[in-house]
């Protein structure tokens, strides 16, 4: 027996505004439509994020740092494309601020020499898994998404969103921690966002063929690719969610200081149809798995095997 669309809860731990639409927009969209109850929990405003619309420019955090709460105001535009109401920040909105980032000689992601004391790098692991522990027990969601033990790319807020989301769903399960939260839940599911080293491959071949060579630059689609970068054999789940790439791609427009969908990767990608962004990918990382599609081996569900 599966579990009825009406009884299932989904909830999503991102680090920063755009984040959650960019990895797992297309799936948030997909299960609102079929009646799921969807809740994101963001850790960060993204105070340090950098800033693609130059009139906006002043807002930058070495400016005048105000960029965090523009930000709020780009996510709830971005949660009603997505038909998503239930949106929500780590303890409330600016309660954590974001770490930044640095790149390393390799070109990763790594923790920047200055950091400030109130960013979520430096919050206490506990109080943090705390606060999402009410958050769980309130929502009571069968699956849960965030990100690998690497943060998808070394960035440290995903890393850290990594820990909080990890450490949190085994302190909710435990009757005796906290009861004053509420009563303990298990999450029966957990995901970590992922992205298919085929389909990485199979679009930079394309672009590439199409004469776009700055998009994606540096990486060879016959070479080493990132770490988010996933090979099909370690993927556990693929949400298809082509009818909602549209909404996607409007979500990700409003997430305008951080993502600007006039450029050549999107001129170029658009015209490889939803398929490319109505679809997402997904490493099962606690839980038994479901029943898989027997084209893909995957599972097409993330409620799969759930009743």
């Amino acid at each position: 027996m599966t579990l009825a669309a009406a009884d299932r809860r989904l909830l999503l731990v991102h680090a920063h505004p755009d984040d959650e639409t960019i990895g797992t927009g297309a799936s948030m969209a997909k299960y609102v439509a079929e009646g799921c109850a969807v809740t994101l929990v963001t850790c960060t405003l993204g105070e340090m994020g950098e800033v693609l619309v130059p009139g906006l420019a002043h807002l930058a955090a070495d400016a005048d740092d105000a960029l965090g709460q523009h930000r709020v105001g780009e996510l709830e535009a971005a949660m009603k494309a997505l038909g998503v109401t239930d949106h929500r920040f780590l303890g409330a909105a600016g309660r954590y601020r974001d770490t930044g980032m640095a790149w390393s000689p390799e070109r990763g992601a790594q923790v920047p020499a200055d950091v400030a004391d109130d960013s979520f790098w430096k919050a206490d692991l506990l109080e943090a898994a705390t606060l999402l522990v009410e958050i769980i027990r309130e929502v009571r969601p069968q699956v849960l998404i965030t990100y690998d033990d690497f943060g998808g790319y070394g960035h440290p807020d995903h890393v850290q969103a990594h820990r909080v989301a990890t450490y949190a769903a085994a302190l909710a399960a435990v009757a005796s921690f906290r009861p004053d939260l509420g009563d303990h839940w298990d999450v029966a599911k957990i995901y970590w966002t992922a992205v298919s080293a085929t389909w990485m491959r199979e679009g930079l071949r394309r672009l590439r063929d199409a004469g776009d060579a700055t998009s994606f630059e540096g990486m060879d689609p016959d070479g080493t690719l990132p770490p988010m970068v996933v090979e099909d054999a370690a993927l556990s789940a693929r949400v298809d969610a082509e009818d909602f790439a549209d909404a996607k791609i409007e979500a990700m427009r409003a997430h305008a200081t951080q993502i600007s969908v006039d450029g050549p990767f999107f001129a170029l990608s658009n015209n490889f149809g939803n398929r490319v962004w109505g679809t997402e990918f997904y490493r099962l990382a606690r839980g038994a798995p479901g029943p898989t599609d027997p084209g893909t081996s995957l599972e097409d569900d993330l409620f799969a095997g759930l009743d």
